[in-house]
């Protein structure tokens, strides 16, 4: 996969706002891929989804948080649903709505070593809140965002499941408009984000390449639970519920072809087996 030419949108020039404590760890010498756990959501009624409660083997949703490490810079892929502030010292969880968070991305990235202000590069799969909470803590990164995404994110009535309170800061950071539908991030195939529309228009998948574990493919909300792939069901709330299912159809032969697994970011039970952060997959 060729890396396609990015159009700057603005450069920040302004200096960081906060300086790290503290080194970076020294770049791996393959890619690795951290699992942080950024909470869960607690869905009552899943009839949202087409589903009834007794179709699915869980209702609720986990909420994953990734930071991937090339040799050559730093991604953080969706920044969960609850901003770490919303947790006060002392307290064993807070919830906002749906979302539940136990501990903080900030004390997790800490455990290995990082802190926001190491990361070279910031992407969500999508602008829904569960994905961007923390966004303003990475706004010195380089985002990688779809102009679609960036559009209606800043827009004078953003779109629903939003909360543009949590994202206000990158509205100056330094950002790149992906223009095409696959971006390979560092230019060597191991980490290529690919369009993936119908959930929102921009919304977008990301494929790694990984030395021991092999190709993974991140869903974003391609999928929210494993039965929407065996029972082919679309939630009611997709933007363009034709563009899911084509997109769907699109990124299923690519699996096949790629040979990828496909990691669904929300499935509670499958996200409860991973290996999280200090522990990595390479």
């Amino acid at each position: 996969m060729l890396k396609k030419t990015a159009f700057i949108l603005a450069t920040w020039i302004a200096p960081f706002a906060a300086h790290a404590h503290h080194k970076a760890p020294p770049p791996p010498k393959s890619v690795r891929l951290y699992v942080f756990d950024c909470g869960s959501l607690n869905i009552s009624d899943p009839e949202r989804f087409r589903f009834k409660k007794e179709e699915l083997a869980t209702t609720n949703l986990s909420v994953a948080c990734f930071l991937i490490v090339h040799p050559k810079g730093t991604l953080m892929w969706d920044v969960g649903a609850v901003p770490d502030a919303a947790l006060k010292p002392g307290a064993p969880s807070v919830m906002e709505g749906y979302a539940t968070i136990t501990q903080t991305l900030e004390s997790q990235m800490e455990k290995i070593g990082y802190e926001p202000e190491h990361i070279q590069y910031l992407a969500f799969s999508h602008y829904h809140y569960d994905h961007i909470a923390n966004a303003n803590e990475f706004a010195n990164a380089t985002w990688l965002v779809r102009k679609v995404e960036r559009d209606a994110m800043f827009a004078a009535k953003p779109p629903d499941k939003v909360n543009p309170a949590n994202y206000s800061a990158l509205k100056n950071s330094k950002t790149i408009l992906i223009p095409a539908d696959d971006y390979d991030v560092f230019g060597d195939g191991t980490v290529v984000m690919k369009l993936a529309p119908g959930h929102t228009p921009g919304h977008q998948v990301l494929f790694l390449k990984l030395k021991k574990t092999g190709p993974i493919v991140l869903s974003g909300d391609l999928y929210h639970y494993p039965e929407e792939r065996i029972l082919k069901r679309v939630p009611t709330f997709e933007t363009d519920q034709q563009q899911t299912v084509a997109t769907r159809e699109k990124i299923e032969a690519f699996l096949k072809e790629s040979g990828a697994q496909l990691w669904i970011q929300h499935d509670f039970i499958a996200n409860a087996k991973l290996k999280k952060a200090p522990q990595f997959y390479e």
